[in-house]
């Protein structure tokens, strides 16, 4: 089975198709990040119209993409060509939450309007839920797998991005149950937030990475502790909104010289991933699960890949290869194949406000 999957949750502009949940057949993302740069963050009108330039090249260039897969893969079998078009998907998924309403719109109503034109079942995905489904994406995360080609449930989930943290206990495919999540700031917000306070680009995230690696604990001249909230708390809810305010005891303005940027980068990612890391481990060991998946655009900070593979080596741990961490629309046609559930699509409606364990149907 083919889908064609469509991803406008926030900022990117995203299609892809996807055989049988597993094989990436064509993968094309517009992102407007260089545009968000310059107001450092997003505006969710200027996503929002970009999209609306975007959305139908990107679809056409993800069906032209799979034309010339479909016709290499032809010519290598000397048998005669086969151009495959929007008759040859099979289905079409799309992100209807959570997430910025005008972007989701834009992703919703095209993929609705193009259901009625094709003549195509179309699917309902729940953004957060396709996250964890890069994990069954194959080759591309293949190097990250310890034992099982695919993961087994009863799996924990953990989401990071910039909008959400969750943890999630999935028992199978639509049987996810939410154990905790942030109370404020995600820890994609709170890479955002301190990388504004250090004077760094945004996206937070890749900033504070960068400016993080050349750290040297035993060349630094700096002694910095900040605090990793919750992280010894019986619960698997998370708080990261402190963070902000400890840092800026450690950061007067004016006065930031570029080896306290250094030190103040590598503590606040170290604190982000250090709460990560034990709340997932704490949740695999409670619910006594077979797999651990990690999904969602903080998942490609090379600090929380390198921590979380030495403290889950007991495990059999799933991540996603990086550039499927960030918004795409590979995984929310994985998710479609493995939850095929067709909606009418006079029915389907954009949801900004969907929580992670809701099920579509």
């Amino acid at each position: 089975m083919r889908i064609l999957g469509i991803e406008t949750s926030c900022d990117e502009t995203a299609a892809a198709v996807v055989e049988d949940g597993r094989k990436i057949l064509t993968n094309v993302v517009a992102s407007s990040v260089e545009l968000h740069q310059k107001t450092g963050g997003i505006i969710p009108e200027v996503a929002a119209r970009e999209q609306l330039k975007c959305i139908i090249p990107v679809i056409q260039e993800a069906i032209r993409e799979t034309q010339d897969v479909r016709r290499k893969t032809q010519e290598k079998k000397t048998s005669p060509v086969s151009r495959i078009a929007y008759h040859d998907i099979d289905a079409i998924a799309v992100t209807i939450g959570p997430g910025l309403i005008g972007s989701l719109l834009v992703g919703v109503e095209t993929a609705k309007t193009l259901a009625y034109l094709w003549k195509k079942p179309i699917v309902p995905i729940n953004h957060l839920q396709a996250h964890l489904y890069a994990n069954w994406l194959m080759p591309e995360n293949k190097e990250h797998r310890t034992k099982n080609i695919e993961p087994e449930f009863p799996a924990i989930g953990l989401v990071v991005s910039g909008g959400h943290t969750d943890l999630v206990l999935m028992k199978g495919h639509q049987q996810i149950k939410w154990l905790g999540g942030t109370r404020d700031d995600a820890a994609g917000e709170c890479f955002d937030k301190t990388a504004r306070i250090l004077g760094l680009d945004y996206p937070g995230g890749p900033a504070i990475a960068a400016s993080a690696a050349p750290f040297s604990i035993l060349h630094s001249p700096f002694t910095i502790h900040l605090p990793r909230p919750m992280i010894h708390e019986d619960n698997f809810d998370f708080s990261f909104s402190g963070l902000k305010t400890a840092l800026r005891r450690f950061a007067p303005q004016g006065k930031l010289t570029s080896e306290l940027v250094i030190a103040l980068a590598y503590e606040i990612q170290e604190a982000i991933t250090d709460v990560l890391v034990a709340k997932t481990l704490r949740a695999a060991k409670k619910y006594q699960v077979k797999s651990i998946l990690l999904a969602g655009g903080v998942t490609a900070n090379p600090r929380l890949r390198e921590k979380i593979q030495k403290a889950l080596l007991s495990y059999d741990l799933f991540i996603p290869q990086v550039q499927l961490c960030t918004d795409n629309a590979t995984f929310v046609a994985a998710c479609a194949f493995f939850n095929f559930h067709p909606v009418p699509f006079s029915k389907i409606q954009a949801d900004s406000s969907l929580e992670i364990e809701e099920v579509i149907k």
